[in-house]
């Protein structure tokens, strides 16, 4: 392993990209130093501590938010938005490519077509900045944590001018920050910044175990004790383990070449393998569950205040009250939703992004059949099914990954900025984005006969490799 670092420096253009990258990320952490303007940071720093506390809607979207921003909204400088504007603006355009005629047809032209769809996101991630930005101005001023010269006359002007300008500009300056890691540096450029974002908030959690850890077996409450701290790192080490396990499981099925001769010649015969991913949905599953039960939570929280104010009749006041107090983070109802939703995103996100019959007319079309299939409808149906079980699996270790987190944060006391590295949507982002680097890098120490992180030695045939998705 020490080996395999020394050899990335002895390559002069591996080196020169990692260095390149670890200097964009640098840049991208300075701006989180430079506020908005007329924000009272102090005051925001309270509210979105207090909100973070309990499982109110707000702590709910700054969680969701902090994921892809870093956590900077309980700051609100000028990357607050962080990227994801853009990452919302993908997700569209990727689900319009199999709805929408005209961006199918873009898709099948090949680099051209797909240039011009990135220019469409690119676009639409204006729209984004310039919405959200104003809907994060305008809570805020509703909230009082806006400096009192800025809330009359021109000052308001001001800073509605500049905070959308300043937002805007931050997401924008980090997508061409991702975009030049694509080109310059190594690894998946708007990946690595998610991942330094999530990263960032590292060391927060790891001074609250340091601060709050007791030698004592008999603790205080809200303390964490040495077998609490032994189930913490065994379980931490237990989900990175199976994160990675469900980010590289493939089932592989086997494919046949057909034989045809020419001349003399015969051709064909070989036997390969379609590499089917377990976790074929990757981590948007855990997103569009996590985003849409934060709408559930703060509904029926509004209709018990509202029913209480009003003074509903006794039994929609109790109704309400028992939704609103069911229907939050840690309570069975709200667990078993989270379930159900990412069950249903895991196989509708599949539907979307894989098409039997598409890879059946390929398969046809090369030449190639599924032995014991004839080519065809009988092929594609039995890709179906074998997608179908895969999925469901999968599913499920995405429900365990996603709701250990909140299990674990309920029955120990623990924070949710520790917890949340146990689990959810951080935990598989960054290791599907440190697989990836990791074998990005592999591939160019073996390209230049160098031995890879798993190698026992440069000349070592039979030392294992860290497999790729494609197997």
């Amino acid at each position: 392993m020490l080996q395999a670092f020394a050899n990335i420096f002895k390559i002069p253009d591996l080196r020169r990209r990692v260095f390149f990258t670890l200097g964009m990320l640098a840049i991208y952490r300075v701006g989180f130093v430079i506020p908005l303007v007329g924000v009272d940071q102090l005051q925001l720093k309270e509210a979105a501590e207090k909100a973070s506390e309990g499982s109110s809607g707000f702590g709910r979207i700054l969680e969701y938010a902090s994921i892809f921003s870093g956590g900077s909204l309980q700051q609100s400088t000028i990357f607050g938005l962080g990227i994801m504007p853009y990452i919302t603006a993908s997700i569209i355009f990727q689900l319009l490519t199999t709805v929408y005629k005209p961006l199918q047809d873009l898709k099948k032209d090949g680099v051209s077509g797909q240039t011009k769809i990135n220019e469409y996101t690119r676009y639409a991630a204006v729209g984004l900045c310039f919405l959200q930005g104003l809907m994060w101005l305008s809570y805020l001023r509703s909230q009082g944590l806006v400096q009192a010269n800025f809330l009359t006359g021109g000052g308001m002007v001001v800073f509605y001018a500049a905070g959308i300008a300043g937002l805007t500009a931050g997401s924008l300056f980090l997508m061409w920050l991702g975009e030049q890691i694509d080109k310059y540096g190594i690894g998946n450029g708007i990946s690595l910044i998610l991942t330094a974002g999530i990263l960032a908030r590292m060391p927060d959690a790891i001074s609250w175990v340091v601060d709050n850890f007791q030698w004592s077996i008999q603790t205080e409450p809200g303390k964490l004790s040495p077998i609490g701290l032994i189930l913490l790192i065994g379980g931490f080490v237990f989900v990175v383990a199976g994160a990675v396990i469900i980010t590289v499981a493939q089932r592989r099925i086997p494919i046949q070449q057909a034989k045809h001769t020419r001349g003399r010649r015969v051709y064909g015969g070989q036997r390969q393998y379609l590499p089917l991913r377990l976790n074929h949905a990757g981590v948007m599953p855990i997103v569009f569950a996590s985003s849409l039960m934060i709408f559930p939570s703060s509904i029926f929280a509004w209709l018990q205040a509202r029913a209480v104010a009003g003074n509903w009749p006794d039994w929609m006041q109790s109704t309400t009250s028992f939704l609103a107090a069911n229907v939050q983070m840690g309570q069975f109802p709200y667990i078993f939703l989270e379930i159900v939703l990412i069950f249903f995103f895991s196989y509708f996100w599949t539907t979307v992004q894989f098409s039997p019959d598409e890879m059946s007319k390929q398969l046809k079309q090369h030449g190639s059949f599924i032995p014991g299939y004839r080519p065809g409808p009988r092929t594609a149906e039995y890709l179906e099914t074998v997608m179908e079980r895969i999925t469901y699996v999968g599913a499920g270790f995405l429900a365990a990954i996603a709701i250990i987190p909140t299990v674990v944060s309920y029955s120990m006391g623990i924070p949710p900025n520790v917890s949340q590295f146990l689990g959810g949507t951080g935990l598989l982002i960054v290791v599907s984005v440190g697989l990836d680097l990791i074998q990005r890098i592999e591939a160019n120490l073996l390209m230049r006969n160098y031995s890879g992180f798993l190698a026992d030695g440069p000349n070592d045939p039979k030392a294992p490799r860290i497999r790729s998705r494609q197997g």
